[in-house]
């Protein structure tokens, strides 16, 4: 079928929205729009409504900035968690990944990304002012450097550990069990497990 003419306007932008998503090509977006076509409209309606609301009523934790439904999120707000470890990740995806595995329990600290000159991302657009007051503040024995083993996470690392090194908190890395050059997120959970209970001290 040609994409060049759609028979209804309303069609053509139901299908240019979802294309508009990473990963969905037009093809794609056409058959996700004609399956909502094809459902009741209680089910469409329940659909567009969970979007609005995502959008309208997400919250990012004021203590880790992971993404939450309340200003504290269940991890940060549960009193079994070891407040004296920090881990830190780049997105929800990774906390999600680590969460997984079962093997961590102390807090998050997401950064919202990695450095990465090539797609204009530097240090002021990350949460890395909020993680150097967390260290300075005290309580915190160790940092755990959760990055993508890839040269942008490499990179976030050292920047990270030359911000922090001077407030003489433990800063490790995950063991290199996560081979190089893969994202963390698509890790599977035993592997992720064992580097991460296996990490080690960062060195330069």
């Amino acid at each position: 079928m040609s994409f060049t003419e759609f028979p209804s306007r309303l069609l053509e932008e139901a299908v240019n929205e979802f294309a508009s998503l990473p990963g969905i090509g037009r093809k794609t977006a056409f058959r996700l729009v004609m399956n909502l076509l094809r459902r009741n409209p209680a089910e469409v309606e329940r659909f567009g409504e969970s979007i609005l609301r995502l959008r309208s009523g997400i919250c990012y934790c004021k203590v880790c900035n992971n993404i939450s439904d309340t200003e504290i999120c269940n991890i940060c707000g549960d009193p079994k968690r070891d407040k004296s470890i920090v881990c830190v990740v780049e997105n929800i995806q990774d906390v999600m990944a680590i969460e997984n595995t079962r093997q961590y329990k102390g807090l998050y600290h997401v950064l919202g990304g990695i450095i990465s000159p090539v797609d204009g991302i530097g240090p002021a657009d990350l949460k890395i002012d909020s993680l150097e007051e967390k260290v300075k503040e005290g309580g915190i024995s160790e940092i755990i450097l959760a990055l993508s083993t890839t040269m942008e996470g490499d990179t976030t690392n050292f920047y990270l550990y030359k911000r922090l090194s001077k407030y003489n908190t433990f800063i490790t890395t995950l063991a290199r069990g996560v081979a190089i050059g893969d994202e963390l997120e698509y890790t599977d959970e035993i592997t992720l497990g064992r580097a991460l209970n296996n990490r080690n001290p960062y060195q330069q």
